[in-house]
């Protein structure tokens, strides 16, 4: 396929009225006929928690890397493959329903931007995309086109964080005055680039592989396929790994909206890697459910954690991740992936627990496509906002202890022109979103 010929025909989906009238409205019983941008790692794990449903149907997989197919077609042998998205989207667009984004992050946004423009409903891993403006233009995008969506952070649909949601939401621990999260991961690099190139996998096409992003040497194991999220042009460091699933605990327990200030006062990092040990302060508006006009929360990673007076509010120890909520009448503590534990613990002994419903992320999704209706529970218009607050926090690294005012409806800092240039960025000629000035 010609990229002239994909981007002419995208730039005239994008351009399409909101309301398309071939969108496939699957009745409650057949089959969502699915497709997947990537095939390894994260993007294997999500087609096999799709297929969880009996409602699930792979039609077809792209993955610039062929060796990644081998595991999908031992399992959906029926499966067509290629390594070209661009191309199993103008081929197979007429026998899909969905399509699921398990890429490394700075692909995110121009493919999800693709899926939707051909009125596909979208599963897009965390985070939603690798900058602010793509972010808020698949948001509104996917919006427009009336299609269901889902961010990959499947840990918000666990008991254990619509436990903490339900926790802060009763007062249990009173107004929340304030938040910590952190990350002992280290998703970054403080050395420069290897001056070197290395032969390129016979599997693997590395020009499609860069994409959107510059050309650069291949460098075994540095970039695929597991150190891109160490990189600025292909990753989004540690709080772009874990920020989407951490902070949507707090985010919606608070029901928090766009931050007003954000503030780096840890290492900048390099001009190709992300920094380690990170820290990132964030100014929100108040809501019902904070002690006051505005609530701080702090983001900490790698090596730099909550000072010991907030851990000694928990016994004096914190786990590797997780959130603390700190209350006018006592506090949480949510390790990640964990049983939330009320400090102190005297007071969580009488707290009766609620009864929620089971939810799979994953089959969520799906019945949502089937049924219509009811959007699912991280759909774009709760996942937008919270990947632009994730996007913030790695931005403001680059401009450490300077407080960045920031104008949400406008998507531009108040007091720091020059972070401007790092809201969007540029693309390689040929790889441009249709519709999205950079």
């Amino acid at each position: 396929m010609q990229r002239r010929r994909f981007l002419t025909s995208a730039a005239a989906l994008a351009a399409a009225p909101a309301f398309i009238p071939n969108l496939r409205a699957a009745s409650p019983n057949e089959k969502v006929r699915h497709a997947a941008f990537g095939a390894g790692g994260q993007a294997f794990g999500d087609l096999s928690s799709f297929a969880q449903s009996p409602h699930f149907e792979l039609v077809a997989v792209a993955d610039v890397d062929t060796a990644a197919f081998e595991a999908i077609k031992a399992k959906w042998p029926q499966a067509k493959f290629y390594q070209d998205w661009r191309e199993l989207l103008e081929k197979e667009s007429d026998k899909i329903d969905s399509v699921s984004v398990s890429t490394p992050d700075h692909m995110h946004g121009p493919m999800g931007a693709a899926a939707l423009s051909a009125g596909k409903h979208l599963y897009g891993q965390k985070p939603l995309t690798q900058n602010l403006r793509e972010c808020r233009f698949i948001t509104e995008l996917a919006r427009s086109k009336g299609v269901m969506t889902q961010m990959g952070i499947q840990i918000s649909s666990s008991f254990t964080e619509r436990f903490a949601v339900r926790l802060v939401q009763d007062g249990v621990v009173g107004k929340i005055k304030e938040v910590h999260t952190f990350s002992a991961k280290q998703w970054g690099d403080p050395e420069p680039v290897p001056q070197r190139e290395d032969p390129v996998p016979a599997t693997l096409n590395w020009d499609k592989w860069l994409a959107a992003a510059a050309a650069r040497p291949f460098l075994n194991g540095y970039y695929h396929p597991g150190n891109w999220r160490k990189r600025r042009d292909f990753g989004t460091g540690t709080l772009g790994d874990m920020g989407c699933h951490m902070f949507s605990g707090w985010m919606r327990a608070l029901a928090l909206t766009s931050p007003i200030t954000v503030k780096s006062t840890g290492p900048a990092p390099g001009p190709h890697n992300w920094a380690i040990n990170g820290r990132v302060e964030y100014l929100f508006p108040g809501t019902a459910y904070t002690a006051d006009k505005e609530v701080k929360v702090t983001w900490t990673d790698g090596n730099s954690r909550p000072p010991q007076e907030v851990a000694d509010l928990v016994g004096g120890k914190l786990p590797g991740e997780g959130s603390l909520y700190i209350g006018t009448e006592g506090a949480l503590l949510c390790g990640h992936m964990s049983r939330p534990l009320i400090y102190p613990l005297e007071k969580g002994k009488g707290y009766k627990f609620p009864t929620l419903e089971p939810r799979d992320h994953y089959v969520e999704f799906l019945d949502c496509v089937r049924q219509g209706g009811a959007k699912p529970s991280a759909n774009f218009d709760y996942a937008g906002p919270l990947t632009e607050a994730v996007l913030l926090g790695c931005l403001s690294s680059i401009f450490p202890q300077q407080s960045l005012q920031w104008d949400a409806a406008k998507l531009t800092f108040k007091n720091l022109p020059e972070a401007n240039a790092f809201v969007g960025r540029s693309y390689r000629p040929g790889w441009e979103i249709p519709g999205l000035s950079s």
